[in-house]
C-alpha cells in the first residue's frame, strides 16, 4: 500500500522487534532516484541514544530496509 509521507509524519515509529524509537519529524530524500534513505525520529524520552546516528537537531538518523504502517505505528527493519 502506497502513503504519502505527510501520512506518515508525526507517527510512532518503532522497530520490528518492538522498540519504540520515537516519532517521525521528516524524511531524506535522494533527489536523483526519488528513494527515502534516512527518516529522522524525534527520540522517545526513555530511548537510550548514544547508539543512534542524531543531526545538529538531536533526531534520530535512520536508515531502514523496509517501513510498513501499522494505524497510528510506522514498523521499521532497520538497515545493519
Amino acid at each position: 500500500m502506497k502513503k504519502f509521507v505527510t501520512e506518515l509524519r508525526g507517527k510512532t515509529a518503532m522497530t520490528d522487534d518492538g522498540i519504540i524509537l520515537g516519532t517521525i519529524d521528516n524524511f531524506v530524500v535522494d533527489t536523483e532516484t526519488g528513494e527515502i534513505k534516512h527518516v529522522l525520529i524525534i527520540p522517545a524520552e526513555d530511548l537510550e541514544t548514544r547508539e543512534f546516528q542524531k543531526d545538529a537537531q538531536g533526531r534520530l538518523i535512520m536508515p531502514f530496509e523496509t517501513m510498513r504502517s501499522v494505524r497510528d505505528v510506522v514498523v521499521m527493519t532497520l538497515k545493519k
